[in-house]
């Protein structure tokens, strides 16, 4: 059984597996979009490598950060563009 961390997504606390990414733990804990498009569309991680950038999200109030290139850490705190 692998350790578990704690994250925060949108301030609401979730235990993922250590040594995922934040991706993998959004989509873990059922967050399956990460930002607002400038049109208002829902966004959510498409190339898995940093290309796209559909990823980004705020992390410890550092913003435009990818999302599928960032593993996670105990105590994260992650924040979407789009409300829970």
């Amino acid at each position: 059984m692998k350790n578990l961390i704690t994250l925060y997504i949108n301030g609401s606390p979730f235990q993922v597996p250590t040594g995922i990414t934040v991706a993998a733990a959004l989509a873990h804990c059922g967050v399956l979009h990460t930002r607002r498009s400038v049109s208002g569309e829902s966004r959510s991680p498409l190339c898995g490598m940093g290309i796209c950038q559909e990823c980004r999200v705020t992390i410890n109030q550092s913003p435009h950060q990818l999302a599928c290139q960032t593993e996670c850490a105990d105590q994260m705190q992650i924040q979407t563009g789009v409300p829970a």
